[in-house]
């Protein structure tokens, strides 16, 4: 007689051997998802901003752009990264087949609820859209909880990203005093997501490259006591611009914080991996972390630095970056392809990259910020679509060496 867990097992087996390719990992349609959602909704703000369409939904304009890139774009690649992961840490099989289907129609019907809230409501799209992000938290607590497994902060975090969300929904229906705090709670978790995942990535994919090519001597080592201290000051520096912002105590924060993250990322040795693209992203991404803290933190102590430039060196630059670069390595190994970065990829993450310097720049060089804004939204378009193109095959198609 089987137990549940065992029944549970087969059937998940069952289903990932009866199911389309597409459907086999959350990977899968949540990175194509994400990616072409980040384009489409890139293309509606722009085109909204040139006055050429009128956006349908019930949030300000500038207020939906801003959602949909960190709760839309970053929550479905946040989605795919944890639905990959998580079988990873405990042992346990992929959700896959229907399952995995509706759960992507959920995140599907989230962004036309929220696109079409003019229409559908406020409150009701604000319901699917968190739904979506609590839903995710609550699957990985399952899987977690049932493997005792060491990773249920990260799915405190997601349940962190919910709350933003719903704070986020709250203030466009004027019901808080901070119209940003959903942003800026969204954009903290998410960076401190990236900082303790990259945390543990970066130094062992960049450990095993060296290793590899007999490059033995002073290798990167695994998160220590003082990754945990420089994650809790970036955590408190967070809190700080959150709750006082303006004073010097959040500048001094956040500038200490962008000092720390520094000095972690020089110890993992990027520098040593520059005839490896695919490892060279990585640190070329958490690079925007310090980046931005520095930014943020010299905008609150008084500096002629523009806020938004901060905030899009953490989301434009870290956050795109880090996604692009996951996104390409997630999809060559988990199908079974060599983690090689071929022409098309090394030009996507300079595309990137470009896109990123350039974003961060307009508000610093207003003279041209609009000409800066389209060029940004171009190279940071093209960067996602040159992804589907690569990518969108390899996503739909089996994993190689696997038989029909």
């Amino acid at each position: 007689m089987l137990t549940r867990g065992e029944q549970m097992l087969a059937l998940r087996r069952a289903r990932m051997a009866s199911s389309p390719p597409f459907l086999r990992g959350g990977f899968r349609p949540f990175f194509f998802g994400g990616a072409g959602w980040a384009i489409l909704a890139l293309t509606l703000w722009l085109c909204s901003l040139a006055g050429i369409i009128q956006l349908p939904t019930g949030m300000d304009a500038l207020a939906w752009h801003r959602h949909e890139m960190l709760f839309g774009f970053v929550g479905a690649v946040v989605a795919g990264f944890l639905l990959t992961a998580i079988p990873n840490w405990t042992g346990r099989l992929p959700i896959a087949g229907p399952p995995l289907a509706l759960f992507f129609g959920f995140w599907l019907a989230g962004r036309a609820a929220v696109l079409f809230s003019g229409t559908f409501g406020l409150v009701p799209a604000a319901a699917i859209d968190v739904g979506f992000l609590l839903l995710l938290a609550w699957i990985g607590a399952q899987e977690v909880l049932s493997a005792k497994n060491r990773n249920l902060p990260v799915v405190g975090m997601v349940l962190l990203l919910a709350l933003a969300n719903a704070l986020d929904h709250l203030a466009m229906a004027g019901l808080t005093a901070d119209p940003l705090l959903g942003m800026g709670v969204g954009i903290a978790v998410v960076t401190l997501l990236i900082a303790l995942i990259g945390g543990r990535i970066i130094p062992s994919f960049t450990r095993n490259w060296l290793m590899k090519r007999g490059l033995r001597d002073s290798l990167p080592s695994q998160p220590s006591r003082f990754d945990i201290l420089t994650n809790a000051v970036t955590a408190v520096a967070f809190l700080a611009w959150l709750t006082v912002p303006g004073m010097g105590l959040a500048g001094v924060l956040l500038t200490t914080a962008g000092l720390l993250q520094l000095v972690r990322l020089l110890r993992w040795q990027g520098y040593r991996t520059f005839a490896d693209p695919l490892v060279l992203i990585l640190h070329v991404a958490f690079l925007w972390i310090p980046v931005g803290l520095l930014l943020l933190g010299a905008a609150q102590l008084g500096a002629a630095i523009p806020q938004t430039a901060a905030i899009h060196a953490l989301t434009a630059g870290a956050m795109a970056s880090m996604i692009l670069a996951v996104m390409t390595r997630a999809s060559l190994g988990h199908t079974g392809r060599e983690l090689r970065a071929d022409g098309a990829t090394q030009l996507l993450y300079l595309l990137i990259t470009a896109g990123a310097v350039t974003r961060v720049a307009a508000p610093i060089e207003a003279g041209h910020y609009a000409e800066l804004i389209r060029t940004s939204g171009l190279l940071w378009g093209a960067a996602f679509l040159l992804f589907l193109l690569r990518y969108g095959p390899i996503l739909f198609g089996r994993r190689l060496g696997e038989s029909e």
